[in-house]
């Protein structure tokens, strides 16, 4: 954490029980032909109408399957043609607005691997609205009542910047921008769709909910460290030392102190600040 405190651009964190949550959705789409979202949390098995399905015959190799996908999207403007294609450098341009808070929350709809491409195809509004629902999201975070500092939606398919404009007028009144941001939003079209899909949507999101996570982190290494567990393994290597460990706790303290300090401006009212007008 350290390191990428100090050093990335951007950073999309990924958590594993998450994507294992997908690929129960997944299951119960392939199953139902509609997506469900009463899963069980960190269950083992998922029922689907009254029947019992094992758990995903390859985990792994699925949870992959969907950081492939997200990749893909992501990608999807550099490789194919669109009305309003995103260069990957301007993700970090227009969603990072101070050096440190470049963590983003990714979501990904529909939800669906390579070997279950044909699952039913979402409307597209639906699709937009899913992409804010805490149970699309490839990390255990609800953006949708934390503060947005930014937001971009990279849609795939044969989607207009119509549709995409009406979407962000529908969805605005339920998320809470931060006030000196209230119009950040970046938005993609790239036109051809994913296979056996007629659209698609990645959603990038910088929001303060990823702060329970670095929270949880820190607990969990402040736990081993009080300890000293495991330290051995790490002072034989030369050049490190004790001091670094509590070096890394600070760098994370800081991160976090940050985004404490944007969640207390969420009661603040938002200043209706006059536009620049140009005398000609």
């Amino acid at each position: 954490m350290k390191e990428l405190n100090e050093h990335a651009d951007c950073v999309l964190p990924i958590d594993n029980q998450s994507l294992f949550d997908i690929i129960s959705k997944i299951d119960l789409m392939v199953n139902s032909g509609k997506l469900s979202t009463t899963i069980k949390p960190k269950s083992l098995v998922t029922s689907s109408a009254g029947a019992l399905k094992k758990q995903h015959q390859k985990p792994f190799d699925a949870m992959n399957n969907i950081v492939a996908n997200l990749l893909l999207n992501l990608t999807s403007s550099a490789r194919f043609e669109g009305s309003l294609n995103m260069d990957l450098n301007e993700i970090s341009m227009n969603l990072v607005p101070f050096p440190q808070l470049h963590y983003l929350v990714s979501s990904l709809t529909p939800l669906y691997t390579l070997a279950d491409v044909n699952i039913p195809t979402r409307r597209l509004d639906q699709m937009f609205s899913d992409a804010f629902s805490k149970d699309h999201q490839l990390i255990r975070a609800d953006p949708k009542h934390s503060l947005y500092l930014a937001c971009a939606l990279m849609v795939r398919g044969n989607v207009q910047v119509s549709d995409l404009r009406r979407n962000i007028e529908r969805l605005k009144p339920s998320l809470q921008f931060i006030s000196w941001n209230q119009e950040g939003w970046k938005t993609s079209l790239c036109s051809v769709p994913p296979v056996g899909h007629s659209h698609s949507l990645l959603a990038l999101a910088n929001n303060t909910c990823v702060k329970p996570t670095f929270m949880e982190l820190r607990e969990r290494f402040m736990r081993l460290y009080k300890k000293k567990a495991h330290l051995h393994h790490y002072l034989q290597i030369e050049g490190m030392e004790e001091s670094c460990f509590m070096e890394a706790v600070s760098s994370l303290s800081a991160l976090i102190e940050e985004y404490n300090q944007l969640d207390a401006t969420r009661s603040m009212p938002v200043e209706d600040l006059p536009r620049l007008s140009v005398a000609v």
